[in-house]
């Protein structure tokens, strides 16, 4: 119990600290740094030696790390995939509105697909990176920056001026969705806000930023809710629970075979198609590098990917209390029963039965329950990392991930206890 509870408090400290894609890969670039990985530059040879550990970022969104294995360069890849990103909102360039009055409102893209309803008339601020002038202009300076205050927010119309608000109300995003920044700005003789908040923010003059990708995030900190504190609500735990899983399995892991991988891709939530995205060859870029690294060829890399295995670990949809025929009759996961195993006959999810029995035998050997997902016959799933993945490498592998409510609102709910399933599970895995 005690161990669970100590996993619950550093996913929900993770949380806090991740507040956006960048942030997300920032804290997993921290803590790596703290337990002796060294960082890679793509752009230079890579020195690699066996039980060395070592870690890769890419667009400053995106972070690859692995512990190189002790048994030559045809021994294999044990790897766990994760996304950076969840659905949110992005601030458009020269975004600031004035509406009647002085009040400002920004100029948003929603990103992803959020649950709109759910951010609204909650505290929000903006988090992200900033590009400033460099002395190559093929190299600028990148900087990432947080308002930790509330500074926007997205107020709903009052039910007085909709009446049937509430018995369904469709939303523009364009519309409905642009969040309030300023009152009575109209006499100030500053039109730009967002660059004065970054220059004041950063300590640089406006003439030094190039650019810039903010986003929205509620500031509401992640928690603990249910009787005996079962669940933890945040934003973000799609993808970011298991992000934290895979990291922290890869730290907890002592097996040096195999070389272990840990792929967090970015843009997952947008169909993976970036250079930081799982649709791209960065990760077999990396393999490729290692393998050669550690004395190999393409004879032994083609080896090592034959004798290869992958865990997607992407969220699954709990049974909801309030919405049991939504999902499939025999295979809903339930919270705190454990990873689901997620099925699809369509090949949305690269999961079959031999890599299904794999993951199954890992967490029996872990002594963690399982349970399986497949979707409703009548509603469609969505796809994930697996199956984009092996169009790049043609790799063994699983979808998996925690049942979880909500997934893509502002605020999310899983079981704490399947949270610590999923990283013995992972640790098993990587030492098995």
């Amino acid at each position: 119990m005690q161990k669970t509870d100590n996993h619950a408090r550093d996913l929900m400290r993770f949380l806090d600290r991740s507040v956006v894609n960048f942030f997300a890969a920032d804290t997993v670039r921290r803590r790596l740094e703290e337990e002796g990985f060294t960082r890679l530059d793509p752009k230079e040879s890579w020195d690699i030696e066996p039980g060395g550990r070592y870690y890769m970022t890419k667009n400053d969104s995106a972070i690859f790390a692995f512990v190189a294995g002790d048994d030559g360069p045809d021994s294999g890849f044990k790897i766990i995939s994760a996304h950076s990103d969840s659905p949110c909102f992005r601030v458009k360039p020269h975004c600031e509105m004035v509406c009647e009055g002085g009040v400002v409102k920004l100029n948003t893209e929603v990103y992803g697909g959020p649950i709109l309803y759910t951010w609204f008339d909650r505290p929000l601020s903006l988090a992200g990176r900033v590009i400033l002038r460099g002395e190559d202009p093929l190299n600028p300076v990148s900087r990432l920056i947080r308002f930790d205050r509330p500074l926007l927010t997205i107020p709903h119309l009052a039910i007085h001026f909709n009446r049937a608000v509430n018995d369904g109300n469709p939303l523009s995003k364009q519309k409905d969705m642009l969040p309030v920044i300023a009152l009575d700005h109209s006499a100030s003789d500053d039109k730009n806000i967002i660059l004065t908040l970054i220059s004041d923010e950063l300590g640089v003059e406006k003439d030094e930023i190039l650019d810039y990708d903010l986003s929205l995030y509620d500031t509401t900190p992640a928690c603990r809710v249910g009787l005996h504190g079962e669940f933890i609500t945040s934003g973000r735990l799609d993808d970011l629970s298991m992000v934290h899983a895979a990291m922290t399995a890869l730290l907890d892991s002592d097996n040096m075979s195999m070389t272990r991988v840990m792929a967090i891709f970015d843009n997952e939530e947008t169909g993976s198609g970036t250079k930081q995205g799982a649709a791209s060859p960065v990760l077999d870029h990396i393999l490729r590098r290692v393998n050669t690294a550690l004395g190999g060829n393409e004879e032994t890399y083609m080896r090592a990917i034959a004798k290869s295995f992958m865990i997607s670990a992407d969220n699954a949809h709990a049974l909801h209390p309030n919405y049991p025929e939504k999902q499939d009759p025999t295979n809903h996961p339930i919270p705190g029963n454990g990873p689901a195993i997620k099925i699809n006959a369509n090949c949305k999810y690269m999961t079959d039965a031999d890599s299904a029995a794999v993951f199954r035998t890992i967490c029996e050997r872990a002594g963690v329950p399982y349970q399986y997902f497949v979707n409703h016959s009548d509603v469609a799933g969505g796809s994930t990392l697996g199956n984009i993945l092996t169009s790049q490498i043609d790799l063994r592998g699983v979808d998996m991930g925690a049942a979880i409510w909500a997934m893509h609102s502002v605020r999310e709910t899983a079981s704490v206890a399947d949270h610590d399933y999923i990283i013995r599970a992972f640790t098993e895995f990587y030492n098995c």
